[in-house]
């Protein structure tokens, strides 16, 4: 393997859609091999495994749940300078890659769960390989709460508590064993009133609809009446 760049989208229903680029080295005995597979219909994952090495595996998973939604696309073999290289594409999505709390009116707060991560282990816990960059996108709109260890990107944000940044990446050699990384979600109140009328719609059923016609009417009657 030559390189590493996995990408994790963190949605508010505590759920991740991951892209991973694996870009790999060919010698020039597996040229033909590799475009063989490439056009191959009916190679499992463990047949790229097989020919790729221990590295073709998604780097977060729910070891309470597999991944789905799961995709390989191995792209077309390019020339560099020393040799032959491609790039292998791997795009999934998890369940409970985030804890999720209500802390307060309107005010959810979510903690990224480390156990989740699958990348290499060292002395002191978890690290990123070498030539390995970890993204973490946190939903649009949220506040940042804590964030461990420092991300290497961006840096200019640092002073300002990365205020208005969604994007933080990890390089090679960052330990893992102790990340962290809260947020939390505003609400806006008529978010607030839509989900308790879903909730009470879960209750009532179709009798929510009637009971808020009831209401609209008595109101109306009775600026009517009030105006009399």
């Amino acid at each position: 393997m030559v390189g590493l760049n996995t990408t994790v989208r963190l949605y508010t229903n505590t759920s991740a859609s991951v892209a991973e680029v694996i870009n790999i080295s060919i010698s020039n005995q597996s040229v033909n091999q590799y475009s063989m597979n490439r056009a191959a219909l009916n190679l499992t994952l463990s047949d790229w495994q097989a020919i790729v090495g221990p590295t073709l595996v998604e780097h977060i998973i729910n070891p309470s749940a597999s991944t789905y939604n799961f995709h390989f696309i191995p792209g077309p073999l390019e020339k560099g300078m020393s040799g032959s290289f491609a790039y292998l594409l791997l795009t999934y999505n998890v369940n409970n890659v985030t804890i999720k709390n209500d802390t307060g009116p309107r005010t959810i707060s979510y903690s990224f769960n480390p156990k989740v991560l699958n990348f290499e282990h060292g002395a002191s816990g978890q690290i990123l390989p070498s030539n390995t960059t970890l993204t973490i996108m946190i939903p649009t709109g949220a506040l940042l709460k804590s964030i461990y260890p420092i991300p290497d990107y961006p840096t200019s944000t640092f002073t300002n508590g990365y205020k208005n940044v969604t994007s933080f990446s990890w390089f090679n050699g960052e330990p893992l064993s102790k990340f962290t990384l809260q947020f939390v979600i505003i609400q806006p109140l008529s978010a607030e009133v839509s989900e308790f009328f879903t909730q009470l719609y879960g209750i009532l059923g179709i009798w929510t609809y009637i009971i808020i016609a009831v209401i609209i009417v008595l109101f109306v009657l009775y600026t009517y009446l009030r105006t009399k």
